[in-house]
């Protein structure tokens, strides 16, 4: 299909007014050309062409047979840490490199629900830790803007397979900035929604308390209809919780809304200047102006505030994470899960063998400042900062503030290689790790170039106003496409 049906808005594709397998049957032509030859992107770790073909007949089957459904027949990519039946569950890890999972996760039980089709599961940083995707087992993910820079992380492949074409969405998750500033790098939209909207039942946990699935699209309704999907409380976790205004839930949990809903007045935005430091690039800072411009003449009210917590996000990011992922990754031993390996000590080979250095890294730092007498100097030290975080985003929106606007990333995306201290890499979430602390809602959406490379935008609300960040960013998006 050359005529980019398979790349039309999601809810075109679910009305039937083209067939789930002529669809289908793009997008996987689109991934197999992606993933062939010596410049394939390396977006996917795996995907199967007849089990993607036969969802497809499937989703046909149902709208013959009169069922509306919001994703009928829509081709969606998974990142490989979130469980399937029938695909491979590695977390682009040796370590799980041949694990195949006995369930599904909630998420994608909700999307096979709503008639999506599941086409592969898409690369990462191992176990979800880094920036750039480049710590993956199977070798980093390629920007589609420029092959020779990184498509972002942890979520890159998920991020770069929307942006080329190859599906039109896709799931990630994100931790510090995983879904958000992968889309920033490679120009589509990303979301991480309020921690406790989405399910985490089958996402393999890297830190817990931090952690959230979140969704990519080409647009900001695109995305906000995949997120309206896998929205909702889960018995299976019981951190998924609905609020009242979170939507209208049904027997099965999910929370249903058109996405179309605009706020009845243009917000007030608010800009902090934390965010817009020295040595920012100056492109992003050029985009960013020209976004408050758009915004302004789309009625807006932008304020200045400030969120003077904000330089301390990622060391105490950094310290709560790893604590968190120390305590988590305990399970893969060779024993428990994980492959063994070696000789001697069973579980020492398996971790050494299984392990990249980044996990290790994190592993080690968790486990010291877990450590008895390093405890309440690292670990509970961090807490306290991250409440101090989380007051910050609190008072501003309590001072009339709608949503926040910053840049998703200091600057664009850099070349693979470039940025071997661990250090320069973890700065990378300097702009989103601040509210993944606090468990608020995300988003970063197109707003320009630098360099000839995407620039994203971030939109920031309170807990569980995601739909007024979602109408944020649909106001820019529109103002900026009449611009």
């Amino acid at each position: 299909m050359s005529d980019g049906a398979h790349l039309r808005p999601l809810a075109d594709i679910a009305r039937g007014g083209v067939s789930a397998v002529d669809v289908t049957r793009a997008c996987m032509t689109a991934v197999v050309n992606g993933e062939s030859g010596p410049d394939r992107l390396n977006a996917f770790i795996s995907y199967d062409y007849e089990a993607a073909i036969a969802q497809a007949e499937r989703a046909d089957n149902d709208v013959a047979g009169g069922a509306r459904l919001p994703l009928a027949g829509v081709p969606v990519a998974l990142k490989d840490n979130i469980c399937t039946l029938g695909l491979p569950t590695t977390c682009a890890s040796r370590m799980l490199a041949r694990y195949r999972s006995p369930y599904e996760a909630t998420v994608v039980r909700r999307l096979r629900a709503a008639g999506a089709v599941i086409v592969g599961k898409t690369n990462l940083d191992e176990f979800a830790m880094g920036s750039s995707t480049e710590t993956s087992a199977f070798g980093p993910t390629r920007n589609p803007h420029d092959p020779a820079r990184v498509a972002g992380g942890s979520s890159g492949g998920s991020a770069a397979a929307v942006a080329a074409g190859m599906v039109p969405a896709a799931i990630g998750s994100d931790t510090g900035g995983s879904v958000r500033q992968p889309a920033a790098f490679c120009g589509v939209v990303g979301v991480r929604p309020t921690w406790g909207r989405v399910s985490r039942y089958g996402l393999v946990a890297f830190a817990s308390s931090l952690d959230q699935i979140g969704v990519f699209g080409r647009t900001v309704d695109d995305a906000a209809l995949l997120l309206d999907v896998i929205s909702g409380a889960d018995r299976l976790d019981p951190t998924a919780v609905i609020e009242a205004h979170a939507g209208v839930v049904d027997k099965s949990g999910r929370t249903h809304r058109s996405g179309k809903a605009d706020a009845v007045r243009p917000p007030v935005i608010g800009v902090p200047h934390e965010y817009f430091t020295d040595d920012m690039d100056d492109g992003v800072r050029r985009a960013c102006e020209r976004a408050l411009d758009a915004l302004r003449g789309a009625g807006c009210a932008i304020r200045d505030v400030s969120l003077p917590h904000t330089r301390h996000a990622v060391p105490v990011y950094s310290v709560i994470s790893a604590a968190e992922a120390s305590t988590n990754l305990a399970r893969f031993d060779g024993v428990r899960y994980g492959g063994r390996s070696g000789t001697g000590d069973p579980v020492e080979a398996s971790r050494t063998a299984g392990f990249g250095a980044e996990v290790k890294r994190r592993i080690m730092l968790g486990t010291y400042v877990l450590s008895a007498g390093h405890h309440d100097e690292y670990y509970d030290a961090a807490q306290r900062v991250r409440a101090l975080i989380t007051r910050d985003f609190e008072q501003a929106f309590s001072a009339g503030i709608d949503v926040l606007f910053t840049p998703t990333a200091p600057r664009p995306a850099f070349a693979i290689g470039a940025l071997t201290d661990p250090c320069s890499m973890y700065a990378s979430d300097v702009f989103t790790a601040p509210v993944s602390l606090a468990g608020l809602p995300a988003m970063s959406l197109p707003i320009g170039s630098a360099d000839g490379l995407p620039v994203g935008g971030q939109f920031i609300a309170a807990r569980w106003q995601d739909d007024a960040m979602i109408a944020a960013a649909r106001l820019l998006e529109q103002a900026l496409a009449r611009r």
